[in-house]
């Protein structure tokens, strides 16, 4: 018994609390129960909710969760400073402030190592890394800190006066670890109205779950663990076929991995009665980089362009002004990732894509005929599916591989040694891989109609017949994992 509790109570690194653990399903029933029988008393309510988020990021950062505590602390301050202070001069500075500090955290968590090992190299001197464990979730809640700040700033926003409202906005747990990038403007309204989750959230809420619950553990984990993983740490004893699909399988993965979060932390939310904007909208629909990154990641993709591209100047200065404010942006966002040169080298690639883009709409125009025609329109939307899909897969290479030789090794493979008469035996080998990668696109790419219909179906359904389709959701998620936990890609982020 007092295993179990230690199991429950204390933080083990190898085994955080996430939504894909038994462990956190049990602590989450026991948590409605709690929360619904508090509903009358609001502020006992926040209080259950703060400290149950912060046991849940104590659970995977140990006492980094003080950090997230003194953030909340240091950004309601700022912020009511900052609504006292009337001349801009002093709340720019105010605003610098929460900014050096939030960025000084990132700094010294992300990318002290990587900038000692640069020094290190250029100055020829010994390199001795230190042992620093990164808060699980700190770009994602610096994000929201800074944007809160700036959207006092900017008057958009009132400061909060009651500091357990910031503190429940700032540490709710379903966003807490990989986003979505919450703002403040669209959650202190919510949390001051003390919502009650209706019968429709309730089911939308379990249906969300259950979808990143399928996308995570069935689709993502399953190619992860038994096929790319294996392409990406070593492409060189590969065909080039099997490094085109193992790029392909991880564009794939990420999605699923990524979006299942967010899936399943609005979900959760909805359960709880607040709701969060979409962070994906089948992003490989896309048939433009701009395009895609409106679908991809849209509350990081929208925070990087309120508060970093338009600061910039956005595109009111010219165009080269416009195509140096996309590369700054993307590059920000690459190293927001964390401390690799790869990450870089993806976001540079990134601001590329969408510079690149912006130039051949300029010069190339497609007919509206060709557009409006039923065949001729199907075709252009679908080939610029295609072109779009293969150079985002080609970042996410960059994006997932180790070194530059990495890339080298798949792209040397790819040109000199593809050997696409394997595929036969490829599909043969790797049925069950197949499968789910081609269960994992049907899915992205049906009808978005499609989805809202199931949503619908399940919504009215009765309650006992929804928790039996969740409870077989779960058996099925029980049945594919892997043995050890696989956690979410982005929790590292």
């Amino acid at each position: 018994m007092q295993e179990i509790l230690t199991d429950i109570l204390l933080y083990d690194r190898a085994n955080p609390l996430l939504f894909n653990t038994g462990l956190f399903l049990l602590l989450f029933v026991g948590f409605l129960l709690i929360y619904q029988a508090l509903r009358r008393w609001h502020t006992v309510k926040m209080l259950f909710v703060i400290a149950f988020s912060l046991y849940f990021y104590y659970k995977s950062s140990a006492q980094y969760c003080f950090i997230l505590l003194g953030v909340c602390i240091s950004d309601y301050a700022l912020g009511r400073w900052l609504g006292a202070v009337a001349n801009n001069a002093g709340r720019r500075a105010i605003v610098w402030l929460n900014v050096v500090i939030n960025v000084g955290m990132l700094v010294y968590f992300k990318y002290f190592n990587l900038l000692y090992e640069t020094f290190a190299n250029i100055t020829s001197t010994s390199f001795d890394p230190l042992d620093i464990i990164l808060p699980a979730g700190i770009s994602f809640f610096t994000f929201r800190s800074i944007s809160y700040m700036v959207d006092i700033y900017r008057r958009e926003i009132e400061p909060c006066r009651n500091f357990l409202d910031y503190t429940f906005f700032l540490t709710f747990f379903p966003p807490l670890l990989a986003g979505p990038v919450v703002r403040a403007k669209d959650m202190l309204p919510q949390i001051k109205e003390n919502p009650v989750a209706t019968r429709a959230m309730v089911a939308e809420g379990l249906f969300l779950i259950i979808a990143g619950l399928i996308k995570k553990v069935v689709i993502a984990d399953y190619i992860s663990g038994n096929f790319v993983d294996r392409i990406f740490d070593n492409p060189s004893l590969y065909t080039g076929f099997e490094n085109m699909m193992g790029a392909v399988g991880f564009a794939l993965q990420l999605y699923c991995d990524f979006s299942g979060y967010s899936d399943m932390a609005i979900g959760i939310a909805l359960l709880l009665g607040y709701r969060f904007k979409d962070n994906f909208n089948s992003p490989y629909k896309s048939q433009s980089p701009t395009e895609f990154w409106k679908r991809w990641h849209i509350s990081l993709s929208s925070w990087l362009m309120d508060y970093i591209y338009i600061p910039l100047g956005g595109n009111r200065k010219g165009r080269r002004r416009q195509r140096a404010n996309l590369m700054a942006t993307m590059l920000i966002g690459g190293l927001w990732h964390g401390a690799s040169w790869m990450y870089l080298l993806w976001g540079g690639y990134n601001g590329a894509l969408l510079v690149g883009h912006k130039a051949l709409k300029r010069v190339w125009h497609v007919p509206a005929k060709l557009k409006e025609n039923i065949v001729s329109g199907s075709i252009i939307r679908a080939t610029n599916i295609l072109i779009t899909f293969i150079l985002i897969t080609i970042g996410f290479a960059f994006f997932r591989a180790e070194s530059v030789g990495h890339i080298g090794d798949m792209a040397t493979a790819i040109f000199t040694n593809f050997h696409a008469e394997i595929a036969p035996q490829f599909v043969a080998g790797y049925a069950l891989i197949v499968v789910a990668i081609a269960v994992g696109f049907l899915l992205h790419f049906a009808p978005h109609s499609w989805q809202l219909g199931l949503q619908r179906a399940y919504g009215w359904l009765p309650l006992a017949v929804q928790a039996l389709i969740l409870a077989a959701v779960l058996f099925l998620v029980i049945q594919t994992r892997q043995s050890s936990l696989v956690p979410f890609i982005y929790l590292q982020y």
